[in-house]
Protein backbone atom coordinates (compact mmCIF):
# COMPACT_ATOMS: atom_id res chain seq x y z
CA UNK A 1 0.00 0.00 0.00
CA UNK A 2 1.28 3.46 -0.81
CA UNK A 3 1.91 6.15 1.77
CA UNK A 4 -1.04 8.14 0.46
CA UNK A 5 -3.26 5.09 0.82
CA UNK A 6 -2.22 4.62 4.42
CA UNK A 7 -2.93 8.27 5.18
CA UNK A 8 -6.36 7.97 3.51
CA UNK A 9 -7.18 4.99 5.72
CA UNK A 10 -6.15 6.99 8.78
CA UNK A 11 -8.28 9.94 7.71
CA UNK A 12 -11.21 7.59 7.24
CA UNK A 13 -10.71 6.28 10.77
CA UNK A 14 -10.70 9.85 12.11
CA UNK A 15 -13.92 10.61 10.24
CA UNK A 16 -15.51 7.48 11.69
CA UNK A 17 -14.38 8.38 15.19
CA UNK A 18 -15.74 11.92 14.78
CA UNK A 19 -19.13 10.63 13.65
CA UNK A 20 -19.31 8.19 16.56
CA UNK A 21 -18.35 10.84 19.12
CA UNK A 22 -20.96 13.24 17.74
CA UNK A 23 -23.75 10.64 17.52
CA UNK A 24 -23.29 9.15 21.01
CA UNK A 25 -24.03 11.94 23.51
CA UNK A 26 -22.07 10.36 26.36
CA UNK A 27 -18.88 10.58 24.26
CA UNK A 28 -18.94 14.37 23.95
CA UNK A 29 -20.31 15.53 27.28
CA UNK A 30 -18.84 16.01 30.70
CA UNK A 31 -15.18 15.14 31.04
CA UNK A 32 -15.10 13.89 27.43
CA UNK A 33 -16.10 17.17 25.80
CA UNK A 34 -12.72 17.39 24.04
CA UNK A 35 -13.06 14.09 22.17
CA UNK A 36 -14.67 15.54 19.01
CA UNK A 37 -11.92 18.17 18.91
CA UNK A 38 -9.27 15.47 19.12
CA UNK A 39 -10.83 13.90 16.02
CA UNK A 40 -10.87 17.26 14.25
CA UNK A 41 -7.20 17.76 15.13
CA UNK A 42 -6.42 14.30 13.72
CA UNK A 43 -8.22 15.19 10.50
CA UNK A 44 -6.41 18.52 10.16
CA UNK A 45 -2.97 17.05 10.84
CA UNK A 46 -3.66 14.06 8.60
CA UNK A 47 -4.77 16.35 5.79
CA UNK A 48 -1.60 18.38 6.16
CA UNK A 49 0.45 15.19 6.04
CA UNK A 50 -1.43 14.03 2.95
CA UNK A 51 -0.77 17.33 1.19
CA UNK A 52 2.91 17.08 2.14
CA UNK A 53 3.24 13.54 0.80
CA UNK A 54 1.18 14.28 -2.34
CA UNK A 55 3.58 17.07 -3.28
CA UNK A 56 6.39 14.52 -3.22
CA UNK A 57 8.32 15.79 -0.22
CA UNK A 58 7.27 12.99 2.10
CA UNK A 59 8.64 10.12 0.02
CA UNK A 60 12.24 9.16 -0.38
CA UNK A 61 13.33 9.74 -3.96
CA UNK A 62 15.86 6.95 -3.79
CA UNK A 63 19.63 7.08 -4.19
CA UNK A 64 21.02 9.42 -6.82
Amino acid sequence: MSTRGIIRVGLGCWVGALVVTLVVPSLHSGSRDYWPWACVAGLVLGSMGYAYVARGRGNAAGPH
